[in-house]
């Protein structure tokens, strides 16, 4: 990696780009997920570059529905594993799920190197990885549409990170309750999904954890409630309205350093 000097005001941005590169050059991203990242970037300026109240919210409800699930299941692609493959194994650890390859731009051999990357950072088990279990997701046509019978198929609620619309709305369909983490508020998975966390994933997974770990000893009850009062319409527009006064609050900024 390049070494990026602890002074440098875009550090922390820098060494995800890093870290993704790291992750191409394994085998593990896309070219394309190096593209998309560069899209997530730019709506990660627009944030602030930090977990909103309307996120955090988010995670509150994402963490109620992962404990109350019976099968939860974690979709992981390749930026996610060279990104979080600590958090993706502590999340599953922490709510009881099962963790899953998912990946748009599929070979068998990336789908193999992202199982080994989850594994080396601790997973108990991958499920996508073995096509004795592979089912089909009705009226996709992507590569997304190949699933672990064991996981995807049979869940009851789904994580997704950095994940494309299709499948999104695909595993509604299907009965599926889908919890998303997307910067973009616009996106068909922010909009289709029943639980949208607006955040860059590198915080968003963290703060799950730590959401989930508060939750872990609250009673069915309370969790249900927290999942009757949480309204993702009304979380997606707070976020969309943060984004669209990002330049007033940078012009403020400037006001009040002169």
């Amino acid at each position: 990696m390049v070494r990026i000097p602890e002074t440098h005001p875009r550090r922390e941005s820098l060494l995800i780009r890093e870290r993704l590169i790291e992750g191409f050059h394994q085998g593990l991203v896309s070219e394309a997920g190096l593209i998309a990242h560069g899209r997530g970037e730019a709506l990660d300026y627009l944030l602030g570059e930090e977990t909103p109240p309307e996120a955090a919210e988010a995670m509150r409800a994402a963490a109620a529905m992962l404990l109350l699930a019976k099968h939860p299941v974690i979709s992981v692609n390749g930026n996610v594993a060279a990104l979080c493959p600590r958090e993706v194994v502590r999340l599953a650890e922490v709510t009881q799920a099962s963790i899953e390859v998912n990946i748009f731009y599929r070979t068998e051999e990336r789908v193999q190197r992202i199982a080994a990357w989850l594994y080396k950072h601790g997973a108990k088990e991958v499920l996508g990885t073995d096509p004795k279990f592979r089912e089909k997701i009705p009226e996709l046509q992507s590569e997304r549409r190949w699933v672990d019978r064991r996981g995807i198929w049979r869940a009851d609620v789904v994580l997704l990170a950095l994940e494309d619309g299709d499948r999104t709305e695909a595993l509604r369909r299907l009965g599926k309750q889908v919890i998303a983490i997307d910067l973009n508020p616009l996106s068909r998975t922010a909009r289709a999904a029943n639980i949208t966390i607006v955040d860059n994933v590198v915080r968003a997974l963290p703060a799950l954890i730590q959401e989930v770990e508060k939750l872990r000893t609250v009673d069915k009850i309370a969790l249900q409630r927290i999942l009757s009062e949480y309204d993702n319409e009304l979380v997606l527009r707070a976020a969309l309205r943060r984004m669209c006064s990002s330049p007033e609050r940078l012009r403020m900024v400037k006001i009040r350093e002169r």
